[in-house]
């Protein structure tokens, strides 16, 4: 046998081991998460899919369009989302016959880039000072149903400085792109999670909203009863220690820490 034909012939033994080394009922789990979690949750899929063969599609969103996403795409296997868009989806039947486990707690806070000057916002009136003096601020738009968002309009409104503040404020897709806006300098604060700021950096949290506007949200995991033998593995495998401790590393709080 030729040299070239050798290393051809080697070539396709080596693909045919390739396929035939891949599992036989291998599955795919398509996974919808709110953006608060993904650093963890991309950490686990791969784990996931190194120990099982298996393949994760992970969708982020905001957490209002994750659900909607979610109930729109049948062969979506596991939601992510906050805790009362799962109960209200469920009271109105368009989730049913699933399972729910709360997988931990964030807190929103104001955000700056690694290395600037933090500002107090330990009150309403620091938080008020920060936001006015800031001159330019991100936050997830509460027109696709950011959490933080919706909160945040909410904040401004009763601190009086809605007016004041709407022309220096960038709307963001998710908490992630705000992040993203606060650690290249295009605005001066974001306001997010506390997850997505420690996803970004753990030097950038100037701190949660005071007492007063304090928002905490709970994240659960939400699936249907019936699912394949895939998905079930997914879900033992987030909810489990490791999985855990990977959410609380980056932010996301477990019940029993709470």
């Amino acid at each position: 046998m030729k040299a070239g034909a050798a290393v051809a012939s080697l070539l396709v033994l080596s693909l045919a081991a390739a396929v035939f080394a891949q599992p036989a009922n291998a599955e795919t789990v398509k996974v919808y998460a709110a953006a608060v979690a993904k650093e963890p949750l991309t950490a686990i899929a791969a784990d996931y899919e190194k120990a099982t063969g298996n393949k994760v599609t992970l969708i982020f969103d905001t957490a209002g369009a994750t659900e909607q996403r979610f109930r729109a795409d049948p062969d979506a296997a596991l939601l992510i989302t906050t805790v009362p868009l799962i109960r209200n989806a469920e009271k109105s039947g368009a989730l049913k016959d699933g399972s729910i486990t709360l997988l931990g707690n964030t807190v929103a806070g104001v955000a700056v880039r690694p290395g600037s000057n933090k500002p107090d916002v330990s009150t309403p009136e620091k938080l008020k000072a920060a936001l006015l003096a800031a001159k330019r601020i991100a936050v997830s738009d509460p027109s696709r149903g950011a959490t933080v968002g919706t909160h945040f309009m909410k904040v401004i409104e009763a601190l009086g400085i809605k007016d004041q503040l709407m022309p220096k404020i960038t709307f963001a897709p998710d908490g992630l792109a705000t992040m993203r806006l606060v650690m290249d300098g295009t605005v001066d604060l974001g306001v997010s999670q506390s997850s997505e700021i420690m996803q970004a950096s753990r030097d950038s949290m100037a701190g949660p909203f005071p007492k007063d506007f304090a928002l905490v949200t709970e994240f659960s995991l939400w699936h249907r009863n019936q699912m394949p033998p895939g998905a079930a593995a997914m879900v033992a495998r987030l909810t489990g220690r490791e999985g855990r401790e990977k959410l609380a590393a980056d932010g996301i709080v477990p019940p029993a820490a709470n």
